[in-house]
């Protein structure tokens, strides 16, 4: 597909059509616990007090990550009303700017039909696209850093100008201010290794003298310095918390229970990348070939920037799936450059590979009410269960279209026709996903005595803390012989909690009107102890009571 293969409207036409797609989803699911439910909270409490220096959690102080996206989500309430798509807007943003960051960056690094093909496999993407629509830190922080090292790449191309060298770096370091007030200094540590490993194994040195480090530096802490003096200022323990224990305490010790073996994240990678995988395995070795000039250059720090990511998370002692989140965009761009010129023959064989997975994917849909339990039942397991045979369906279905194409020489538009399968799958996941919210969301408890709760009236949480009940119900709860991720700020105010069971039953019996969530087994414990209870709501994970 050369340059002038496709026609700017029809090129308008796409991102459009992808853009519907895209912001379509944001309201149809219901808010999932703990992330969503958290960052929503969070950004509530922040837009109803007023106060955008110390984040709360449930009423309580909470400092585990900085407050970029807090403020967007805060923002987004008090402009348009706290729905599901105003908890997602942030992540919806970022994410779709992403994609279309792909097209810019790969268009201007590797050629017009590369960037509109690495932006087409970033956005079908399994991983990304699930990411860009679940209320997380974790989109809003690949953004930040797939800006910054864009950026770094477009000033170091061989006919930049002065001027544009200095301006791209300069966007490069404003990108790693809000990647650090996304999520932390994690933002410098990738960046920083990944050029010194592009410079010891490339002899290439020349990147560092366009640093612009001392007006970079002046801009970042322009743009970062102010809310960490600030929360500092209003809370003294704060510095020691957010850099030393969520830095490097959480990074060296399993003490946050997501200990996983050290091959974690390949498996988690490989599914994240589908329907590209192999490609992308594929593009990432061809990188090491030989070659020079600019876009070689830009190929190998982006295969460094994926492999080094890859290997700092995986010797972290605490992993979750979303930490690969920024490898994506450094492997779609690749991916994209490799598809602009691979041989139609060789796509057959990668083709041939995603069939089979699409088949398998498609016979395994069938298999999985087999997951269904007491919480999440056999009815909710089937509702998903049709979600995802439609999805798989759809995958089938492309990945055959995109095989006939390849056949024919049409390179491009298989690979578009496969990135329509992709979405096809992201889509019957996400949508999909909505009919477990009755195992997975407070909405429908919630919804049920909503009218009963009138505001002052106690409402107590016992032996749990759900993250998505306090958002659903628009008010904090108490927590009770609890404490979770909140331990450390109900060390600072420990009159915000109840520390014992003895203590909330004697509350109970003092409170004139009250409310408490728990699970089923600490509801029997106690109805035997004799506290007086009446059941006003339940599901499959929680139950609701209320003083008589």
């Amino acid at each position: 597909m050369p340059e002038t293969a496709i026609s700017r409207r029809a090129l308008f036409a796409l991102f459009v059509a992808l853009a519907a797609v895209w912001f379509s989803t944001l309201e149809v699911r219901k808010l999932i616990k703990p992330d969503e439910g958290r960052y929503a909270e969070i950004a509530r409490e922040m837009a109803a007090s007023g106060d955008w220096v110390t984040p709360r959690l449930n009423g309580i102080k909470y400092f585990e990550k900085p407050p970029l996206q807090y403020w967007m989500t805060a923002a987004a309430f008090q402009a348009f009303g706290e729905h599901h798509w105003t908890a997602r807007l942030w992540t919806g943003l970022t994410g779709f700017c992403g994609v279309l960051l792909a097209y810019f960056a790969g268009r201007r690094l590797f050629g017009a039909t590369a960037g509109l093909l690495a932006a087409a496999v970033l956005a079908s993407s399994v991983m990304y696209f699930a990411m860009g629509h679940l209320n997380t830190l974790d989109m809003g922080l690949t953004f930040a850093l797939q800006l910054a090292v864009s950026a770094f790449l477009l000033a170091n191309r061989s006919t930049a100008t002065p001027r544009a060298q200095r301006n791209w770096m300069l966007v490069a370091w404003a990108a790693a201010g809000l990647a650090i007030l996304s999520k932390g200094l994690l933002a410098l540590v990738l960046p920083g290794i990944t050029l010194i490993a592009y410079s010891l194994t490339t002899r290439d040195f020349a990147p560092w003298r366009r640093l612009q480090v001392l007006p970079g530096l002046a801009l970042l802490l322009t743009i970062t310095a102010p809310w960490f003096v600030a929360v500092s200022l209003a809370n003294p323990e704060f510095p020691h918390f957010f850099f030393v224990h969520e830095h490097f305490e959480r990074f060296l010790s399993p003490g946050h229970r997501r200990t996983q073996p050290w091959w974690y994240f390949a498996p988690v990678l490989l599914a994240g990348a589908l329907p590209w995988a192999t490609m992308a395995l594929h593009a990432l070795v061809h990188t090491w070939r030989d070659g020079e000039g600019d876009e070689a250059r830009a190929a190998r720090f982006l295969a460094l920037w994926s492999v080094l990511t890859f290997v700092f998370f995986s010797t972290s002692s605490s992993k979750l799936p979303s930490y690969v989140l920024p490898i994506l965009p450094a492997l779609a761009l690749l991916t994209g450059a490799w598809l602009a010129r691979v041989r139609a023959g060789t796509m057959q064989v990668h083709l041939l590979l995603v069939l089979l997975l699409a088949l398998a994917a498609l016979a395994a849909s069938h298999l999985v009410t087999r997951r269904a339990d007491a919480e999440t039942t056999l009815e909710m397991m089937r509702g998903f269960q049709s979600w995802l045979i439609a999805g798989a369906l759809g995958w089938t279905v492309a990945t055959a279209a995109a095989l006939l194409l390849a056949r024919r020489g049409r390179v491009a538009l298989a690979a578009l026709a496969l990135a329509a399968g992709g979405l096809a799958v992201a889509l019957g996941l996400a949508v999909g996903h909505d009919r477990l919210s009755r195992s997975n969301s407070a909405y429908h408890i919630a919804a049920e005595i909503r009218s009963l709760v009138r505001p002052g009236v106690p409402f107590y949480s016992v032996r749990m803390y759900d993250q998505t009940l306090p958002f659903y119900l628009q008010r904090t709860v108490t927590l009770v012989e609890y404490s979770d991720e909140m331990g450390f700020g109900l060390q600072q105010e420990p009159g915000l909690a109840v520390p014992t069971l003895a203590q909330f039953e004697a509350r109970w019996h003092s409170d004139a009107d009250a409310f408490a969530v728990m699970e089923g087994e600490t509801y029997e414990s106690l109805r035997q102890q004799g506290l007086t209870m009446t059941i006003v709501a339940r599901d499959t994970r929680r139950i609701i009571v209320r003083k008589p």
